[in-house]
């Protein structure tokens, strides 16, 4: 009689229990453990880290704006409701600090590469005793226009003011200083202002003219592409561009417009040396109906028959430019007289 209980590969089965295989023994191993764990919740997962961090910025922000609203939990809401600005990008950063505009939080990326306009950026932060907030570079992302290239570093500043048409005027002329003023009509691109605003202050303007509603303002973008121009260079809001144009002819200023179908070229201008405000008007419709007939002269910009069109950017700059060049020429011909 043959031993089957020692036969190799033999089973003898004591009932309908667990089976070896995947749906017996696998179940058993895993009773009482109860569900998965969520990502965030297990601590070497990235998810876990990046809530870990986003719980250490909104406990640190709170903290530096002193609890207002309640702090933590609203996350990227707290732009919406909060009308304070972000100046973003070494260059516009720097000059802010250095020109003292009032500041509450700055905000580092972690371990940033250090220059020597980060340097100074910390150094001059330190000194004024701005808040100093390293973050993750993500949390930075987080808090900026996605189109923005912020470089490790954001600048927390009150809302931007702005200055009076008039006001304006009444300081330039106190400083003894022959105006010479960009007005804005219906430029709605932030980029374009911050490109004029350092058009102005490269080619010897004292400032710039924005009208109340269509049109761009000052924000993060106009700051950084600016390059820090906006904190000498003030604007000016007006509540009715046409009337304050007319106002300003009233005080002596000359209004010119900047058309591609002006009758009057831009190169040897007459009115170059006289108190100026030079109107841009948008790129896709040019200046308005009411901004054209207010202007004594609409000039035009030769260009190559091969370019439709010069941005308002492009436009101001090369208006601002030829200016510039008439009135140094005008002066050295005074100088050499006398």
């Amino acid at each position: 009689m043959s031993n089957k209980k020692g036969r190799t590969g033999a089973v003898r089965k004591k009932g309908l229990g667990k089976g070896v295989g995947s749906g017996g023994q696998g179940r058993q191993a895993l009773e009482g453990r109860g569900p998965t764990p969520r990502a965030e919740d297990r601590e070497y997962h990235p998810a876990a880290k990046a809530k870990a961090a986003r719980e250490r910025y909104e406990a640190a922000k709170a903290r530096h704006q002193g609890g207002a609203g309640g702090g933590g939990g609203r996350g990227s809401n707290t732009r919406k409701t909060d009308e304070s600005e972000l100046v973003t990008g070494r260059n516009a950063v720097l000059e802010a600090l250095r020109t003292k505009i009032p500041a509450t939080t700055l905000y580092i990326a972690a371990r940033i590469e250090m220059d020597d306009r980060m340097r100074e950026i910390m150094r001059i932060a330190t000194n004024r005793g701005v808040a100093v907030l390293e973050v993750m570079r993500q949390e930075l992302d987080r808090m900026t226009d996605r189109d923005t290239v912020h470089q490790g570093v954001v600048l927390k500043v009150p809302p931007m003011e702005y200055a009076h048409p008039m006001d304006l005027l009444e300081d330039t002329l106190d400083r003894g200083e022959t105006p010479l003023f960009v007005a804005l009509d219906g430029v709605t691109d932030p980029r374009n202002l911050g490109a004029i605003i350092r058009s102005v202050g490269a080619f010897g303007g004292q400032g710039v003219i924005v009208p109340q509603r269509r049109t761009a303002s000052l924000n993060s973008a106009s700051w950084k592409t600016s390059a820090g121009a906006a904190a000498r260079i003030p604007v000016a809001r007006a509540s009715n561009l046409t009337q304050t144009l007319k106002e300003l002819k009233k005080q002596g200023l000359f209004v010119v417009g900047l058309d591609g179908d002006g009758d009057v070229s831009l190169p040897g201008l007459d009115l170059a040396g006289r108190p100026l405000v030079i109107v841009v008007g948008s790129e896709g419709k040019g200046l308005s109906r009411l901004v054209t007939e207010t202007c004594d002269a609409i000039v035009s910009i030769p260009i190559s028959a091969v370019t439709e069109s010069l941005n308002a950017g492009i436009a101001a700059s090369v208006a601002l430019y030829e200016v510039s060049k008439l009135r140094a020429a005008e002066a050295a011909e005074s100088a050499a007289a006398e």
